[in-house]
């Protein structure tokens, strides 16, 4: 990168459950909330802002490019260049990669922004656009969630890949508890409160995450039945389908100084990766691995790691492999990663995820010092990136 990259700040909407209190706001409106109340915190001039950036996950059952209507409805200049991407989960990451390579290249700042409401994701009604005179007719659910290459739900290939590396549901549902108890511990303490705004809507105001649940046990996650067959994948110990947005802002030296804002980190790398169809359970390991040997930071140099859950079994299995399989350093991992809980408790609204995970880790770095924080996040079918983070 030829300027420094510095995020500046971010936030975040609740993530809310299925069918929950924001079922009713689409990806573009939850992304407005997340943007502008960003905007709006760091004072950040619109004639700064260089490009407006969107990931999103499920953009076929969504909206009309969706980053555009964004612009247009934050009151942004019509001139503003936009991009909406698409590339799973990664989708929120992924737009921190192409802000960091367009600031690289003389831009003054990126908004760049990840949201989905998978509570409005419609089925497709296939096959009926020119008619169709008898017969059945295909209705298909994308939240099923399964891979258009071999028709097999990703709960079940993942569980697969996780037992075959070792992994088992008991690890997995261990996993889950610990996310829940970690987020809890860190509600408490109000950690969440300077990263989440609260979002009005017709049912009225949301500001706490939905898909948290205290009361979980080790007994009650052993008692629920897998899903999709899978041989470990539960929904208590992976995401729920949810619905939130989180909105990041990076800038290049010139403008971070003409606006005098004081940023949370330095973007020090960023990697794009991807393997085979049914990788992605461990290729967040491989991402972090390959970024830190590229820009020279040893791991054990790394105070802060946040691996998205989206499943239990993708920061386990991707720990084992940035570890190489050592057991004493996976277990000295472990206690660096998602401190603060993780998407198995708060939720994987899917194009957020990637900024939620990066501001995460840049929050976390502050607050416990250090100088390295790596975030990663896996995508469907064999894909991960990947962000370096430095304290300023």
């Amino acid at each position: 990168m030829h300027d420094d990259i510095w995020l500046v700040g971010g936030l975040r909407t609740p993530f809310g459950r299925f069918g929950g209190s924001l079922r009713d706001l689409s990806l573009v409106e939850l992304a407005t909330e997340a943007v502008r109340g960003l905007v709006e915190q760091h004072h950040w001039p619109s004639e700064a802002v260089s490009e407006l950036l969107l990931g999103t996950g499920m953009i076929e059952g969504a909206t009309f490019v969706p980053a555009r209507q964004l612009s247009l409805g934050l009151g942004l200049p019509e001139s503003l260049p936009t991009l909406t991407v698409d590339r799973a989960c990664c989708s929120g990451m992924t737009v921190i990669g192409l802000a960091a390579r367009t600031i690289s290249a003389g831009a003054c700042s990126v908004i760049a922004a990840g949201a989905e409401s998978m509570s409005r994701t419609p089925r497709l009604l296939h096959s009926t656009r020119w008619g169709a005179k008898r017969g059945d007719l295909k209705v298909e659910d994308l939240l099923l969630m399964r891979s258009p290459l071999s028709g097999t739900p990703l709960a079940t290939y993942t569980g697969r890949e996780a037992l075959a590396r070792g992994v088992t549901r008991e690890d997995q549902d261990q996993w889950a508890l610990r996310s829940q108890q970690r987020y809890a511990a860190a509600e408490a303490d109000g950690w969440y409160d300077d990263e989440r705004i609260t979002v009005h809507t017709r049912r009225g105001a949301v500001s706490q995450d939905e898909q948290p649940r205290a009361d979980v046990s080790l007994e009650s996650l052993a008692a629920l039945d897998t899903v999709y067959d899978s041989p470990t994948v539960t929904a208590g110990n992976a995401p729920g389908l949810n619905d939130g947005a989180c909105a990041l802002l990076l800038a290049g030296n010139r403008t971070l100084n003409e606006t005098g804002a004081q940023p949370l980190a330095r973007l020090a790398g960023y990697e794009q990766i991807a393997g085979g169809p049914t990788s992605a359970v461990y290729l967040p390991g491989v991402a972090i691995r390959r970024l830190l040997d590229r820009v020279g930071v040893p791991l054990h140099d790394v105070a802060v790691i946040e691996i998205n859950e989206a499943f239990a079994a993708t920061a386990q299995c991707s720990l084992g492999e940035l570890a190489g399989n050592d057991a004493e350093l996976e277990a000295e991992l472990r206690e660096r990663t998602n401190p603060n809980g993780g998407a198995v408790a708060l939720g994987h609204p899917m194009g957020a995820s990637g900024a939620r995970v990066t501001l995460a880790a840049a929050r976390e770095l502050r607050r416990r010092g250090g100088r390295w924080a790596v975030a990663a996040i896996c995508g469907g079918f064999g894909q991960a990136d990947a962000v370096l983070l430095e304290a300023c």
